[in-house]
């Protein structure tokens, strides 16, 4: 209910507390809001610095996270958010419209000399989800501007998460975001993702990009305009792609004539120790969508990296991409994206990935002597710790004892002791890990300091049996 009377906002609010305005006023996302009463608190993260936050009362956690595989920089870099209020000084904003500015311009020409091969042309959005959106209309109209109208459809991993827009949540393969939405725009169909810890035994590895190819095959090549997946993908828990897995997708692509589209929203900008994915396992899309890590979340900001190739088209006499995002490119953004790739480069963010993989992924594989956990994977700063109700089988928990194991106990605890990660279970239950790209042996000795002992207990609860 909004207030006519004419006293300040904060005023009016005086005596009451964050915690009372949040919970009368704020809608979190992809929350439970009835979770949240007199005796549970809503968490309020009032600041950060380095790999940690601190929240209304003082208290500390490390982010384990990166604020949802965002600050890769870390928090409290003074400098990259200055860079966006200086602009801001200058130009607060022009719309990228049919006009441009210079920080679009030079972001977009820095974004250029980083990709991969010919991805010379990028196309600025606000989110990851919009960039998403872009990329799959891009292909389509890329196709009917070929002379190929009919291939529209679009072929994505079983339980991959490509975000929440109507476009990008047909090619999302999780069933419980799916189904309240539907009917979801047609032509977006799955395959087998990459979880080698639970294929069959009679279940070639090879025959997981093979997949690609029966499924083209049976919706019929002439129908399909893209294949979007992440270089490691997310939801489920990091599955990374057998040896030769990228190079046979690109291969099965180029034969059908059908678009490969990279979604690096997460994967890009340091996250597996390089500035793509698609250049930590060696493949050339034809597209990236990207976000996140971008400008470190210090601004939103998102991004499809196209090549010249599929860019050619649109190029062209009276052609234009039919599509546009009233902020995309904003100048603040862009500015803070230039910073914060300058921190990349001046700190050598990349190269202490992938000095430091080692090491984490070390102190991650000492869990393994755990009942409770039956794998870990990932790459560079993004690991998945995969819990299992019987170790020898790989047998998992249902849906009831995962909702006990994780919403239950493992979230909370997690939080109570001052480390800030992902208890998920879409796919089966797992535990992910994806802090700054600044972090080194002192976090990763803090985190498992919290992990170890909260995995044993957790494990006792759940009467694992290892």
């Amino acid at each position: 209910m909004s207030t006519t009377s004419s006293e300040p906002v904060s005023k009016l609010s005086a005596d009451a507390t964050l915690q009372e305005q949040a919970r009368r006023h704020l809608w979190m996302h992809f929350t439970r809001m009835g979770g949240y009463s007199d005796q549970a608190e809503i968490p309020i993260i009032v600041r950060g610095e380095g790999c940690y936050v601190y929240d209304e009362h003082g208290n500390r956690y490390l982010d384990g996270l990166a604020s949802l595989f965002c600050t890769n920089i870390g928090h409290g870099r003074a400098d990259v958010a200055q860079a966006g209020a200086d602009q801001a000084k200058e130009l607060g904003f022009f719309t990228n419209w049919s006009y441009a500015h210079p920080r679009s311009i030079e972001l977009a020409t820095k974004v250029a000399s980083l990709a991969p091969g010919d991805l010379n042309r990028v196309f600025f959005t606000n989110s990851g989800s919009e960039s998403v959106e872009s990329a799959l209309k891009l292909a389509r109209q890329y196709h009917r501007l070929t002379g190929k109208p009919n291939k529209y459809k679009l072929i994505a991993r079983e339980i991959a998460y490509h975000g929440t827009t109507m476009g990008a949540l047909a090619a999302t393969g999780v069933t419980e975001l799916r189904s309240p939405f539907e009917p979801l725009p047609q032509g977006a169909c799955h395959v087998p993702n990459t979880n080698t810890y639970r294929l069959p035994a009679d279940y070639p590895v090879s025959e997981l990009a093979e997949a690609v190819a029966h499924r083209i095959e049976f919706e019929g090549p002439d129908t399909v305009s893209a294949v979007i997946m992440e270089p490691l993908q997310n939801a489920g828990g990091c599955f990374t792609p057998p040896e030769g897995y990228w190079q046979r997708v690109r291969e099965i692509c180029d034969y059908y004539d059908v678009l490969l589209i990279s979604d690096e929203v997460i994967c890009a900008f340091g996250r597996l120790g390089e500035w793509f994915g698609a250049q930590r396992y060696d493949y050339l899309p034809d597209m990236i969508t990207t976000a996140k890590g971008l400008t470190s979340a210090y601004a939103p900001m998102g991004a499809v990296i196209v090549s010249d190739r599929v860019a050619e088209p649109f190029m062209t006499g009276s052609n234009s991409f039919s599509h546009g995002l009233t902020f995309g490119g904003h100048p603040a953004a862009a500015a803070v994206a230039l910073a914060n790739i300058g921190v990349f480069e001046e700190e050598d963010l990349l190269g202490h990935v992938r000095r430091n993989e080692a090491p984490f992924k070390a102190m991650l594989d000492r869990l393994l002597e755990l009942p409770i956990v039956g794998d870990v994977r990932g790459a560079g700063y993004f690991w998945a710790i995969e819990l299992v109700k019987d170790k020898q089988t790989k047998e998992t928990f249902d849906d009831e004892q995962s909702e006990t194991l994780l919403r239950g106990f493992l979230s909370g605890e997690l939080f109570r002791r001052g480390l800030i990660c992902r208890a998920d279970d879409r796919g089966d239950p797992v535990i992910m890990l994806s802090p700054p790209l600044i972090a080194d042996q002192e976090q990763f000795d803090e985190i498992e300091s919290i992990l170890r002992p909260l995995l044993i207990e957790a494990g006792d609860r759940m009467k694992v049996r290892g």
